[in-house]
């Protein structure tokens, strides 16, 4: 007998996890990860701080540690994260086994069985599967270039009352790439004090802008304590680690803690020692860089392809950091287009898998520039454009 609870019947495996089944074969070539590029991580480096660790602090690596997350490596956020004025008076900031863990953890903290969460439409999957598992009512806002439509938020703030949070991905949104403007920032943050709502910010690629300039975070902009800040080193040092952040009110802060003990306990003791002596002992901005020169590389190669291949027809966005572009049919079937490119030995993502109502029709697919190597990226965008001239001039 298989009686599962409420929350989980519902819940379907990752489409992209799905798809991903495919890319098993090695001659497919993959554009549906949402990896970091594999000459992004480094290897040698964490190798040699990793002995570091076992020759200096063996068993602080290998016992139980604190909830909260290892000492010196929050001391350390707190501090750098204050700089950038995300850390702020009220604030307190744990450490979780990457972003995902602190999305799901706030749905648990936050979100009562029946309460609306309102998101970006498209978003991130992994994110509206965690909202989905507590029963909320999924309710998504359309986004332009400049980010979330303001009007339609506010309706649907209106028409809304019990609104949990509202959840935002401003840099180089997954899956579309597209940035939030300083501008509609400031209006979303508006809206949250006007209807006392929680934002959840989930910034994972803020440290990958390859092309024009910062933006400042919401939470940086926040005067009231309305903005839980999710950050992680998924991207920027390797997701294999598990290791990320949240910043909030002391108060949301103490109850993830509660969360947390009676889940994974804490996170990753040995990875958080890695993750400090990284940020302590490496020129972290230099790493930076590096990363951002292998994507802006990469990103130019895919788009430059798409521009010159594809049929004018088909649109893509124009990332200035990330690791996605986003492509839009100007009509028909978006899934036979898929379909056709994976039989084909190209794997993208199709576009309804990131729908908050998941039955929504989608003309548009993402494309990841960031695993796939240059080869990789002109042969599959080859296969791409012979499949959409078959449906488009």
């Amino acid at each position: 007998m298989n009686a599962f609870s409420h929350r989980v019947s519902g819940l379907q495996p990752s489409a992209i996890r799905e798809i991903l089944k495919f890319t098993a074969d090695p001659e497919v070539i993959s554009f549906a990860a949402g990896n970091p590029a594999p000459e992004a991580f480094p290897v040698d480096t964490i190798r040699k701080l990793s002995d570091e660790i076992f020759a200096e602090n063996p068993i602080g690596a290998l016992q139980y540690s604190v909830s909260e997350g290892y000492t010196p490596l929050r001391d350390y956020l707190k501090a750098d994260l204050a700089k950038k004025g995300i850390f702020k008076g009220n604030d307190n900031l744990i450490i979780t086994a990457g972003a995902q863990q602190g999305i799901e953890m706030t749905a648990k903290c936050i979100c009562n069985e029946g309460d609306a969460i309102i998101c970006e439409d498209p978003s991130f999957i992994g994110s509206l599967n965690s909202f989905r598992s507590y029963n909320a009512k999924m309710l998504g806002v359309p986004s332009d270039d400049e980010g979330i439509d303001i009007e339609k938020l506010e309706q649907t703030l209106k028409e809304n009352r019990r609104v949990a949070f509202l959840y935002l991905i401003p840099n180089f949104q997954n899956p579309t790439g597209r940035t939030m403007t300083l501008e509609r920032r400031k209006q979303v943050l508006e809206l949250a004090y006007k209807y006392d709502i929680l934002i959840l910010e989930d910034n994972p690629y803020g440290d990958l802008r390859f092309m024009g300039e910062d933006v400042p975070s919401i939470k940086s902009l926040d005067t009231k304590g309305h903005v839980i800040y999710m950050g992680t080193f998924s991207k920027t040092l390797a997701p294999g680690l598990r290791v990320g952040y949240m910043v909030a009110d002391a108060d949301i802060v103490s109850k993830a803690i509660v969360t947390l003990q009676v889940s994974t306990v804490h996170t990753n003791i040995w990875a958080q020692m890695l993750a400090h002596k990284f940020l302590t002992t490496v020129d972290f901005e230099q790493h930076l860089e590096g990363l951002r020169a292998i994507y802006r590389k990469k990103c130019d190669l895919m788009l430059n392809n798409l521009k010159y291949k594809m049929p004018g027809s088909i649109k893509f966005t124009e990332p200035e950091g990330g690791l996605f572009i986003w492509g839009t049919l100007p009509d028909g079937d978006m899934n036979y287009f898929c379909k056709k490119a994976v039989e084909n030995k190209v794997a993208v993502v199709p576009g309804n898998a990131f729908n908050v109502d998941e039955k929504a029709p989608s003309l548009s697919f993402r494309l990841n520039f960031s695993t796939p190597t240059d080869e990789q990226i002109e042969k599959g965008v080859d296969i791409l454009a012979a499949v959409a001239k078959t449906m488009y001039k």
